[in-house]
């Protein structure tokens, strides 16, 4: 992926953009967002942020990856 590119297109099932070592992808419905999450988690990117955007129809669901070199270490996990 290109930095601080904007990945969209009219059909697109999600919305993705990158930002430096971020990656943000906006899902237009919930069950979109634990394929998502099990595509986009590996060991070197991980979910950094969840937000709930809008209410009823116009619900999105914003998830921030962080994405990690190899000299980087990864949080903890609970």
């Amino acid at each position: 992926m290109k930095e601080n590119i904007i990945y969209n297109r009219p059909d697109n099932e999600v919305m993705m953009k990158s930002n430096k070592d971020f990656i943000v992808i906006i899902c237009k419905e919930e069950d979109q967002v634990q394929p998502v999450m099990d595509r986009m988690n590996t060991d070197t990117c991980y979910l950094s942020d969840y937000e709930e955007w809008d209410e009823g129809e116009d619900m999105k669901w914003i998830l921030t990856f962080k994405v990690t070199d190899e000299y980087e270490q990864l949080p903890e996990k609970n």
